[in-house]
């Protein structure tokens, strides 16, 4: 338990830092900036203690790891929500609301709360874009430093797909080192972004593109979080400002370790031969043909279009970003099924992306296959192997046991939400349900209906936002680690 506390001191200390920038935009926009300061300095305070009261510690080990993990993730957009009550931001000043707004950033989700974005000043638009960026940087450090040593699947998966030397830094005594590298990529990619999203505005492509609205779309995109500087989201940009915005998103869903591979180490042929990133690109060539068929014969989008909106939109529920440029919930049955059934795919493990991500649904059908060939052939000695590599059981069954809460928490969240509209609050069908929490629980954002995209969560009642809280939290998390603390024999340990 020390250990695991000075760990999230130390966290948090670092984190004290990132309330510097929207004080000085305060400062800037002639808005009152002591929100912030205070903010980080009670961040600070609070990580300092941690540190001192815990002093010398032993090394972190897999117990303590599980409580490391849950504890960041709701500390750090607990202090994320406090600029919002201090500050009396419209339609966040309630502690439940500013949670949820700063929950759905940090955890890159994008659902929101807000009726009226263009309510909110420059500072606190600012910091709330921001939460995305950091909470994106922040999945990366924590899949790369703290979920190894829990065995819960992500870096494992990393581990069984990523031979050679990035391999041996990432799994060795050279974390840090990894970290910094994927932190440039990181850096790199949303640099680029932001440079061409200002260009096409200073080129007058697309008049709305300011040096804000760059900066908030190119650190949305990244982060595949979905929060945009206007209320309706991408779609009133200029069609090539959308192409633009589609094609960083499927960069960003991409395994950094693969684009620092591609990149810096040149190994195109292993990139080449990585059957996730194959299967990734191939669903969303799939998922944006279906739809651009289905947009076009439901006489919802012709022309050309139709294949921009359907890119864009499949690019974005299945990367969990959750950009729109059509109003989807009112799109036809199949459409909107088959936006429902991109929610449950994600991007890349090794991206931000939310859902059960791409690797974990391969591992899955060659684990169902080779049971089938098992079945058949039961003196066999069959392996299950991804990019050529055998997958061990101890991946196997974190990804089986991964799948199973999974659908367990998207069952009972949709439970939880029908139920609450049933005792009277404002209201939700079952389909509507369904969305949201696939949305949440998956990192999408909009789900259907008035929670769409051009909508809002706001007319849901309190139960409703907490437990959607709490799916965003766990998909986060990805499930294990906060399921582990309601184990007594956790604590009893």
């Amino acid at each position: 338990m020390r250990t695991a506390l000075g760990v999230v001191g130390a966290l948090l200390a670092w984190f004290a830092v990132a309330f510097v920038a929207p004080t000085a935009v305060a400062l800037a926009a002639g808005e009152p900036p002591w929100p912030f300061p205070v903010t980080g300095l009670a961040v600070a305070a609070t990580g300092l203690a941690l540190k001192r009261l815990t002093g010398r510690r032993p090394p972190l080990g897999v117990r303590e790891g599980f409580l490391v993990v849950v504890a960041v993730w709701l500390l750090v957009p607990a202090f994320g929500a406090l600029p919002f009550v201090l500050g009396r931001v419209p339609q966040l000043d309630h502690p439940v609301d500013a949670y949820f707004e700063a929950v759905s950033g940090f955890t890159a989700t994008g659902a929101t709360v807000l009726t009226d974005v263009d309510a909110l000043g420059p500072d606190m638009l600012f910091w709330r874009q921001a939460t995305h960026w950091l909470g994106g940087l922040g999945i990366i450090v924590l899949a790369l430093a703290v979920l190894p040593r829990l065995r819960i699947g992500g870096r494992e998966l990393l581990r069984s797909e990523l031979p050679g030397p990035v391999e041996m830094e990432s799994l060795g005594a050279t974390v840090r080192g990894t970290a910094r590298r994927l932190w440039k990529v990181y850096l790199v990619v949303t640099a680029v972004g932001f440079l061409v999203l200002a260009a096409l505005g200073w080129a007058g492509l697309d008049r709305r593109m300011g040096l804000f609205e760059a900066f908030s779309y190119a650190t949305s995109a990244v982060a595949l979080g979905g929060f945009a500087p206007e209320a309706d989201s991408a779609r009133g940009l200029a069609p090539v400002t959308q192409w633009v915005l589609c094609g960083l998103m499927v960069v960003a869903g991409v395994n950094l370790l693969r684009l620092y591979r591609l990149a810096a180490l040149r190994q195109i042929r292993a990139v080449s031969r990585d059957e996730e990133l194959r299967l990734y690109l191939g669903l969303l060539v799939v998922g944006t043909s279906v739809m651009a068929v289905e947009l076009f014969a439901a006489g919802t989008v012709t022309g050309l279009g139709s294949v921009r909106h359907a890119a864009f939109q499949t690019v974005s529920v299945m990367t969990t970003t959750g950009f729109a440029t059509l109003d989807w919930s009112d799109w036809g049955t199949l459409a909107t099924l088959t936006l429902l059934a991109l929610m449950f795919v994600g991007a890349c493990a090794g991206s931000a992306s939310g859902s059960i991500k791409v690797v974990r649904h391969l591992v899955l059908v060659r684990f169902v296959r080779h049971e089938l060939e098992q079945a058949v052939h039961p003196d066999a000695v069959l392996t299950v192997r991804v990019s050529g590599r055998v997958v061990d059981n101890p991946v196997l069954r974190s990804v089986l046991l991964f799948a199973l809460l999974y659908l367990l928490a998207l069952a009972l969240g949709t439970f939880g939400l029908a139920l609450d509209a049933e005792a009277g609050a404002a209201g939700t069908g079952v389909f509507t349900a369904l969305g949201a929490a696939a949305a949440c629980l998956g990192n999408v954002g909009p789900a259907f209906g008035e929670l769409g995209p051009f909508g809002s969560y706001a007319p849901l009642g309190g139960a409703s936002k907490a437990l959607l809280t709490v799916l965003m939290l766990l998909g986060r998390v990805e499930i294990v680690p906060l399921a582990v603390l309601f184990r007594r024999g956790y604590w009893r340990a």
